[in-house]
């Protein structure tokens, strides 16, 4: 069943519309503190389909996420106990009581490590803020990790290129079969020894 490819293409559509740089800039901003989808899900397919202009996208995409991340900041300064209630209640709860560990370990390591990698951004700029981590080591951490990861994957889709779209399109149904399957054996495995 040719479900992916649709969605494939029409990711690649839009990727090429004359706002989705905007796009992007919101994206990135609102995913580094409070929304959950990350940027990539747009840099990769820009990056892609225009890959002239692909370091231009990861600096929009690093710039906003650092930006939304001392929006996360200062809602975690000046507002946790406002939102403590409902981030106990939410499925974030548990991310923030690692980072708490982490920041306590690490210090403003953990920033740049959050920054780079696929782990929840927006609830270490949320603990950085309620934990009081001084703000210019937080804001050259973030930049440095998330610029580090974006231009990454904005320089593996221009290095790719025309050539890695048709490869993807090709092979996107059964990329996003097995995707799938990987997350149904999760949820299995979590199942099965995450309730022992």
């Amino acid at each position: 069943m040719k479900l992916f490819s649709s969605f494939y293409q029409r990711a690649m559509q839009w990727s090429r519309h004359r706002r989705a740089p905007w796009y992007l800039c919101g994206l990135s901003f609102a995913e580094s503190s409070f929304f959950p989808v990350p940027p990539d899900v747009m840099l990769a397919p820009m990056s892609l389909a225009n890959p002239s202009r692909a370091w231009y996208f990861a600096w929009i995409t690093t710039l906003a996420s650092v930006a939304g991340g001392l929006l996360g900041y200062t809602l975690g300064h000046y507002g946790f106990e406002a939102i403590e209630p409902w981030l106990r209640q939410s499925a974030y709860w548990a991310g923030y009581l690692t980072t708490v560990e982490w920041f306590e370990r690490w210090g403003v390591l953990a920033i740049f490590v959050a920054g780079f990698t696929p782990v929840p951004y927006k609830v270490f700029t949320v603990s950085a803020g309620a934990m009081s981590m001084a703000l210019l080591p937080f804001a050259l951490a973030s930049f440095v990790g998330r610029g580090a990861r974006f231009f990454l994957v904005a320089g593996l889709m221009a290095w790719g290129g025309a050539r890695m779209e048709a490869a993807l399109y090709r092979s996107i149904d059964r990329i996003g079969w097995a995707m799938v399957g990987l997350v149904v054996v999760g949820i299995l495995i979590y199942q099965m020894f995450g309730a022992a």
